[in-house]
């Protein structure tokens, strides 16, 4: 893996007016993705392993890719633009031709909460980390008032 890659994990998600803060870690640099309310309640039932009675659509996609024999293999934000994050859902998929690799362009919610419920690896690209705001401090001040 590219030494421009670096692992990044789920500090908190925190219900705002508009819909949920997703705090992302990397080292000790906290960044912020803000994302409809499903998707953060999508996420932190993937991180509480709280399943629903019925499948939801993050669900069908993984069945959907489990019935084609493909996985989740990672999930890579790749990009940052005027406040818009940009990820890449890479796909892995093993079949009678061979072993195949899948890079697809998706929104970081989507991934990040597909990630979650297949139990995969998160990274962030070194040219996004040095774009975003360092939310550390305010983090720390919703956290610990």
């Amino acid at each position: 893996m590219s030494a421009n890659i670096l692992p990044i994990s789920i500090k908190a998600i925190i219900p705002t007016t508009n819909g949920s803060a997703v705090f992302l870690i990397q080292d000790k640099k906290h960044f912020v993705l803000y994302v409809d309310k499903e998707i953060g309640e999508s996420m932190q039932n993937a991180l509480n392993d709280i399943s629903s009675e019925r499948p939801m659509s993050h669900d069908l996609m993984l069945n959907i890719l489990d019935g084609l024999e493909a996985e989740v293999e990672r999930v890579i934000i790749n990009d940052v633009q005027d406040g818009t994050y940009y990820a890449r859902l890479i796909l892995s998929m093993e079949n009678e031709l061979g072993h195949k690799i899948i890079e697809l362009d998706a929104r970081p919610s989507d991934s990040i909460t597909l990630a979650l419920l297949s139990k995969k690896p998160i990274y962030v690209a070194q040219d996004v980390l040095d774009k975003v705001e360092d939310m550390t401090e305010i983090f720390n001040k919703i956290t610990h008032p």
